[in-house]
């Protein structure tokens, strides 16, 4: 179990602190729903967490069978839904992975981003498909 606690500063910002290390993150409401975009929004935290997830993922998969994915990168694009309610509708996620198309673990890795937490909490409502991109 981990627990983080957060705190309200006022003018739609919250600090959120990770008990086991104190790291802190600080978040603002979106542009588009009445904050200043200066900071990670709620919803980006949860973008930012599919592919940070699906990269452990993989690297836990890769060193385990002894591959070198250092270099590994991702990137994902939230797509807010148009009609209420306010929600993620939509987060794909690209991952290029510093190896070749051909080898020979290519499916064990790709099977391994599926397994991913975070991808497994998301809504059923929600597309979240992951593309990859060999690039070794």
């Amino acid at each position: 179990m981990v627990e983080i606690s957060a705190f309200y500063e006022g003018s739609l910002r919250c600090k959120l602190t990770h008990g086991p290390s104190g790291t802190v993150i600080e978040t603002d409401a979106p542009v588009d729903n009445h904050g200043k975009g200066e900071r990670f929004s709620p919803t980006d935290l949860v973008a930012a967490a599919l592919p940070a997830c699906i990269m452990t993922i993989i690297g836990i998969v890769a060193e385990r069978h002894g591959l070198d994915v250092r270099g590994m990168r991702a990137s994902v694009r939230k797509e807010m839904s148009p009609a209420p309610p306010r929600r993620i509708a939509r987060l794909p996620v690209r991952v290029e992975i510093p190896l070749p198309a051909d080898h020979p673990q290519r499916q064990m890795l790709e099977n391994a981003a599926h397994t991913c937490p975070v991808h497994k909490s998301l809504s059923a409502e929600m597309d979240s498909p992951i593309e990859f991109a060999w690039t070794g």
